[in-house]
């Protein structure tokens, strides 16, 4: 009967022991968990951080997208459920969603029409002056050259300007049409 007792001591306390290294499993499973989720939203703040001045410069200037988005992908691509995270948190991919990107297309074509008419008005005095000084001059050459000057240095710029315009306004259309990851 002895052994019998000692026998069924020897069981219960397997099962005690068992049963604790069950519980401290479980235990540090839980802890783990909660450590990875901890580590996963500071990462996500990290993220969130990292993108505040790209936002803050992408609505001052619409080109500041263009550099912002290449870098926000990459973080996406190494990062993929912290960015999800904030694509939950957002309501739309962050940091930058068609919507933004839309914005920022239209922004910067209505900033080059705003340009283009005070391009247009600035040249139109310079011009109107020009020729004033021409007929005063009776024709001269110089009064001449100067009328043509102002024509050539609207031209110039304007085409300056008009290349910077399309060459934005086709890297954020782009943007646009990139599929979403």
């Amino acid at each position: 009967m002895a052994d019998h007792l000692s026998g069924a001591v020897i069981v219960v306390a397997a099962l005690i022991v068992a049963s604790a290294i069950v519980w401290a499993a479980l235990k540090l499973t839980r802890e783990l968990a909660a450590a990875r989720a901890d580590s996963m939203r500071g990462r996500a703040l990290q993220l969130l951080q990292l993108f505040v001045p790209g936002i803050s410069a992408a609505d001052a200037d619409p080109r500041a997208v263009i550099v912002w988005q290449p870098v926000a992908r990459v973080a996406r691509q190494l990062f993929p459920d912290e960015s999800a995270a904030l694509d939950r948190a957002a309501g739309a991919a962050f940091p930058f969603n068609v919507d933004r990107l839309q914005a920022a297309h239209a922004r910067w074509t209505a900033d080059w029409l705003a340009w283009e008419r005070t391009h247009d008005a600035e040249y139109k005095l310079k011009a109107a002056a020009a020729e004033h000084d021409l007929a005063g001059a009776g024709g001269s050459p110089l009064a001449r050259a100067q009328v043509e000057a102002v024509e050539r240095e609207k031209l110039e710029r304007y085409q300056r300007r008009y290349e910077e315009y399309i060459r934005v306004a086709k890297a954020l259309q782009s943007l646009i049409d990139q599929p979403r990851s």
